[in-house]
């Protein structure tokens, strides 16, 4: 449908919002408004693959298995938010998929309802994990329902904020995370952590910070763009305010689950098994130095 300069089909995302932006080009859009929203949906089902939403969420969680620096660059910051980013730099064509595709439900308005169902089944799923990283790993596939949330009320500027700021505070926890496997020699089931405030200081004060932020606490990384997102859901049109509602309780479950992770990881009284007592102790500053600039950054890159 986008032509170039030259008459021929592009790729390029100005010549293509270009397009869709240029008076000249409004009947054929209107005329192709069927198509149009169809081949939305199809580059949804893409993104739903890419960024782990509903049905194609599984495969986050089973990642886990990974080393944690890997999970805190693909899974908090670089790869599963791919799909939000695609779908932020299509804003132009995805706001002029107006046909309804089904159930009288726009392009956008599909966006929306599934981001909603990733979110609250990535949040119930995470009050129930036992393995520390898989807990955070549902975290993930929640806060990426609440991008596309963002991005299903044509709020894509702040889908991207919050890709900017989950990147911090996710990175952070996974990374702690990793330093509490390292200091349990490779434990990873919460129910054997407990008391590591005090036997891992440092660790444990960069995943406070995390958990500062994920929560949506005042001034953490975490509520700025958490409230703009609950903010635009609120003032949208149709579905919006429903899902805005729904949004609400998300974020209390956020907090619900991070709060145990926290509990059952470093507030709670020791649970470590024979081998491993006498033998936790901090990580080294190579583990430490990277955690502590993605933790301060969990707290002041929402301000900034």
């Amino acid at each position: 449908m986008v032509m170039n300069q030259n008459g021929q089909g592009s790729f390029n995302y100005r010549e293509i919002a270009s397009w869709f932006n240029s008076e000249s080009n409004a009947g054929i859009i209107t005329g192709s408004a069927g198509l149009l929203s169809a081949a939305c949906v199809l580059i949804f089902v893409g993104c739903t693959g890419k960024s782990a939403q509903i049905p194609l969420v599984t495969w986050l969680p089973d990642a886990m298995a990974g080393p944690t620096p890997v999970s805190a660059l693909i899974h908090a910051a670089t790869m599963v938010t791919s799909g939000i980013y695609l779908l932020a730099r299509l804003s132009d064509v995805f706001v002029h998929a107006t046909a309804p595709v089904c159930f009288g439900l726009t392009a956008l308005d599909i966006v929306l309802v599934v981001g909603c169902i990733t979110a609250v089944w990535g949040a119930v799923a995470g009050l129930v994990q036992l393995d520390i990283k898989k807990a955070l790993a549902y975290s993930t596939v929640s806060q990426l329902g609440f991008m596309f949330m963002a991005c299903g009320v044509g709020a894509f500027d702040v889908a991207l904020f919050h890709v900017f700021t989950h990147a911090f505070f996710k990175a952070t926890l996974f990374l702690a995370a990793g330093s509490v496997i390292h200091g349990l020699h490779h434990e990873q089931d919460m129910r054997r952590m407990g008391g590591l405030a005090k036997l891992m200081p440092i660790t444990y004060t960069w995943m406070f910070c995390g958990w500062w932020a994920i929560i949506g606490a005042p001034l953490g990384s975490g509520f700025f763009s958490k409230d703009l997102i609950l903010e635009r859901l609120s003032e949208a049109h149709g579905l919006g305010p429903i899902v805005g509602v729904v949004a609400g309780f998300v974020a209390l479950l956020t907090a619900i689950y991070m709060t145990r992770v926290m509990y059952l990881t470093f507030w709670s009284p020791a649970r470590h098994s024979d081998e491993v007592k006498g033998h936790v102790k901090e990580s080294p500053a190579t583990m430490l130095i990277p955690i502590t600039v993605l933790g301060f950054g969990s707290l002041v890159v929402g301000v900034l």
